[in-house]
């Protein structure tokens, strides 16, 4: 098994300026990593070698903090997110570190002023209450699975706003949204359609085409942003030293290491851990990489290590891994292209909306030292900032740069404005999905950026 590698972090301090305006408009969902109903298995997955996504169901219900669209084929356009009208914040400052990469300066960035994290929670707070009450509160209260997709949103924005802010309403909204969920948890077997009826603790989707099972992906999707909260309390011994922070965590990190990470892994780990493409594996590298650095217990220490680097280097029931997706990109030398099946170098490679759920993963990965180098990511900032997203309001559905997408960046492209000071500054003006998740996020890139974690 390979040990994670650690890296030694460097940036250079970034301090306070004035800022841009930014352009503020409605929200603009993602394609959800959801399945299509002609090729979906009984377990709720696409079957091997399809990227194909569906959309929900006319009679779901949808989060406005990031309603759904659907999949679009190749060459077919998305619409765009409509325009927005300009506001000011509070003025912030950033002096860029030096970088040789196409598309970020020739020799530096200039030094560029951004937008505060005080300025970003502004627009968060703005829509902070609305969302939790149309949305994220009563999805958290649902006994429907397929709630918890959009849910997870919801719960990495307010964890990523407590991590720029260190204020506890962000972390207790977070905490209230993952208790309602483990609380209206139910045995499988009292499920009446569940295809597993064994003594895990779990949910049953009403998405017709996943009507009564429980799902892996849906569950898998939500809960590494689980894991991602759980560990931010780990790690911080203000939430940690006290016991009311306490209490919350070891009781949710006990349900997800048994009826979260065991259960699929008991149910099957080639069907249900080791997933049929990138994006989907990626969400059990994620967990698996939480659970790893918050358990005590050696044995389940050695197993979340092994999935976690059999995902990311020797995925067991394919000839491919994460690490050997990556190729140089066939239209940029300093950006990264790859597929999301196993073993395909195929163009047009990934697509940018499941791509999103990929570089989640990564970025997280790279800060934690594990795996994911400097190196990775200022390619996959390249990717981003030249391939994906080439000029304003130009947007590529495909990591090689084709079709026509729809720019919604926030479940984890976005996250990459951490490491570059100008691609953070762009995002300060992205008319897309502008909710609670991407100004959380947009937040925590602040903060960092001001840490030094600028490449």
């Amino acid at each position: 098994m390979l040990e994670p590698r650690r890296r030694n972090t460097s940036g250079r301090a970034l301090s306070s300026l004035l800022s841009l305006a930014l352009l503020v408009g409605g929200a603009c969902g993602p394609n959800p990593e959801q399945d299509n109903p002609n090729t979906a298995g009984n377990n709720g997955d696409n079957t091997p070698g399809s990227t194909e996504v569906a959309s929900p169901d006319a009679t779901d219900s949808l989060a406005p903090s990031s309603p759904e669209e659907s999949t679009a084929v190749p060459g077919e356009p998305e619409a765009e997110a409509t325009p927005a009208t300009p506001e000011a914040d509070a003025p912030a400052t950033a002096e860029a570190p030096a970088s040789t990469e196409e598309g970020l300066g020739t020799t530096a960035q200039a030094a560029v002023s951004l937008r505060t994290v005080a300025g970003w929670e502004t627009l968060f707070l703005n829509r902070w209450n609305s969302e939790h009450t149309s949305s994220f509160l009563p999805k958290s209260n649902s006994l429907d699975s397929w709630q918890f997709y959009d849910l997870s949103y919801g719960i990495d924005g307010n964890t990523a706003m407590y991590r720029a802010t260190g204020k506890t309403q962000y972390m207790d909204r977070a905490l209230l949204y993952v208790n309602n969920m483990v609380n209206h948890a139910k045995v499988s077997s009292s499920l009446p359609r569940s295809q597993f009826k064994d003594s895990y603790l779990g949910w049953a989707s009403a998405r017709s085409d996943t009507l009564g099972q429980e799902v892996p992906l849906f569950e898998s999707y939500c809960w590494r942003y689980v894991t991602r909260m759980l560990r931010t309390i780990r790690e911080t011994p203000a939430l940690y030293g006290n016991a009311t922070y306490k209490t919350q965590y070891d009781k949710l990190l006990a349900f997800t290491e048994r009826n979260m990470f065991e259960k699929w892994l008991k149910r099957g780990a080639n069907s249900y851990i080791y997933r049929v493409n990138t994006h989907m594996a990626s969400h059990w590298a994620y967990i698996a990489m939480d659970l790893s650095m918050m358990t005590t217990d050696a044995t389940k220490k050695a197993q979340y290590l092994t999935v976690f680097n059999n995902i990311n280097r020797d995925m067991p029931n394919n000839t491919s891994s994460l690490r050997g997706q990556l190729m140089t990109s066939p239209v940029n030398a300093n950006a990264y292209f790859w597929a999301a099946e196993w073993g395909s170098k195929k163009r047009p490679g990934q697509d940018v909306a499941h791509g999103n759920g990929v570089m989640a993963y990564l970025v997280e990965a790279h800060d934690a030292g594990m795996e994911w180098t400097d190196a990775d990511m200022r390619k996959f900032v390249v990717t981003l900032n030249n391939v994906i997203w080439p000029a304003a309001k130009t947007y590529r559905m495909y990591v090689d740069g084709t079709g026509s997408g729809t720019g919604w960046f926030n479940d984890g492209l976005m996250k990459l404005g951490r490491y570059n000071a100008d691609l953070q500054k762009r995002l300060e003006t992205h008319s897309v999905g502008q909710n609670t998740q991407f100004y959380g996020n947009a937040a925590l890139n602040a903060k960092l950026l001001g840490a030094g974690s600028a490449l």
